[in-house]
């Protein structure tokens, strides 16, 4: 027998230690890389859990508020265990100011029962989530894995939501139960709408990195599949909002990008509705409300008119402190017109005939303005403004240039900016409250981060 013959087959020895270890420590490596913003993805996550039905009828909290406690805690955490300072002095000014107004409608509220835990909420939204997530985010892979569990979470919701509309299993809207609410029920109707909004503008912003043709092609498909869901949520204000954000996001990437998106957008609302007819008498009836203030408007619209009125009453009432936080149902009665109705109908999205109580204006700014006063409104919307006008800063420096490439992080800009500017848009028709809170308080801290997160520190050191 030669000695070639003794030596084994190919396919028969065994692998070498370092093959077999190279996917576990691909793995190690990846969660290295994204260990401080898992559990904000993570949190995100959460929000594919369906409520609890207290949290539906009684405002509790849900597993995502306690989540995003343990959150900030993880935060504090890192920060004191560094021993460094995690924020701009721009950033500490912005995201500290609105606890001014905060402290002082805390101060003037009815009772501690109504000013600690309306204290606590408004810190928890506005100021200590999104602090945490701007300091847990480290670098642009962060932000956009973050902006991509935005997307699997909206197309969750979506495709629960259109499935809803195609069984007739969704919330009731004029008498069928066909209205999209995702898993957050018909008590939160504007929660899948907020959800799949925010997934359809960060897709949009995302198809606009540079140099990385399968995440267009991904982000622009995403998008396409989440305007269904979100037509079949019947959400004025969150259709309002996010036609505005994306012509500012295309705004924002170029004109040539946005003229060739909106033709492209025109042909498939054309096919989608006209072609097809997905829901385009209801579309086009829910479409057609919009602008019936004057003129036979229907009950929803009467009753927010009438509480943006007592929400002003309130105001003059008390201009520079409101009526303290959470005083806006106490006070609601003793400023509102006859024309008010005693609460909403809902039903539907496997609960039953339930009649809620209309305990907020629908408009955060009204709602500040009314409980708050001038010290509250002027601090919250003085710092969204700051940070909107920081964000615009930084994506001049990312902007596309006569060849049409922009920076590297030009999704980045386009994604913050245009959450922002839905937030602030969607905020005329809405207010906080429902489980999808938690989301928007993930967003700011999103949009913080490009505006004036470490990134701006590390530029600041820089340059000096």
């Amino acid at each position: 027998m030669t000695h070639s013959a003794l030596r084994p087959w190919p396919d028969t020895a065994p692998a070498p230690a370092a093959h077999r270890t190279e996917p576990l420590a691909a793995v190690r490596r990846a969660l290295a890389r994204y260990a401080t913003v898992l559990p904000v993805v993570v949190l995100v996550a959460l929000l594919t859990v369906p409520p609890p039905p207290a949290a539906e009828t009684s405002g509790a909290g849900t597993v995502a508020d306690a989540v995003s406690a343990l959150v900030v805690g993880y935060c504090l955490v890192l920060v004191l265990r560094r021993g460094q300072r995690p924020l701009t002095r721009t950033a500490a000014v912005l995201l500290g100011l609105p606890v001014v107004g905060i402290t002082v409608a805390a101060c003037g509220a009815a009772s501690a029962a109504l000013g600690v835990p309306g204290a606590a909420r408004y810190l928890q939204i506005f100021v200590l989530v999104p602090a945490a997530v701007l300091i847990l985010i480290r670098d642009a892979h962060h932000f956009r894995l973050l902006a991509w569990s935005f997307v699997g979470l909206a197309l969750w919701q979506g495709t629960l939501g259109v499935h809803q509309y195609l069984t007739g299993t969704g919330a009731s809207y004029m008498g069928e139960d066909i209205r999209a609410v995702g898993t957050f029920g018909s008590t939160d109707v504007m929660g899948m709408a907020t959800v799949v909004s925010y997934g359809l503008v960060s897709s949009l912003a995302l198809a606009f990195r540079p140099g990385a043709p399968r995440q267009r092609t991904a982000a622009l498909i995403c998008a396409a599949l989440l305007a269904v869901p979100l037509a079949l949520s019947f959400s004025r204000g969150a259709w309002i909002a996010t036609a505005v954000a994306c012509l500012f996001v295309l705004f924002l990437a170029g004109a040539r990008r946005a003229s060739r998106a909106l033709l492209a957008a025109g042909a498939a609302g054309v096919v989608l509705v006209a072609g097809l007819g997905v829901g385009s008498d209801m579309l086009q009836e829910r479409l057609s409300s919009i602008t019936q203030v004057t003129d036979t408007p229907d009950q929803s619209v009467t009753d927010r008119y009438t509480m943006w009125a007592a929400s002003v009453d309130m105001w003059r009432a008390q201009p520079m402190t409101g009526v303290g936080l959470k005083g806006f149902p106490e006070h609601r009665d003793g400023h509102a017109s006859l024309a008010l109705s005693s609460g909403s109908d809902t039903a539907g999205a496997g609960a039953g005939f339930v009649r809620q109580p209309l305990l907020s204006p629908h408009n955060m700014y009204l709602l500040v303005l009314g409980e708050q006063g001038l010290i509250g409104l002027v601090a919250l919307a003085g710092s969204w403004l700051a940070v909107l006008v920081c964000g615009l800063r930084r994506w001049a420096r990312q902007r596309p240039g006569r060849s049409g490439a922009g920076g590297p992080e030009l999704d980045c800009a386009l994604l913050a900016c245009g959450l922002l500017v839905w937030q602030l848009v969607d905020f005329v028709y809405a207010d906080i409250g429902g489980p999808s809170t938690v989301l928007t308080a993930i967003a700011f801290g999103l949009v913080s981060w490009w505006a004036v997160g470490a990134r701006a520190l590390r530029e600041e050191a820089a340059a000096r």
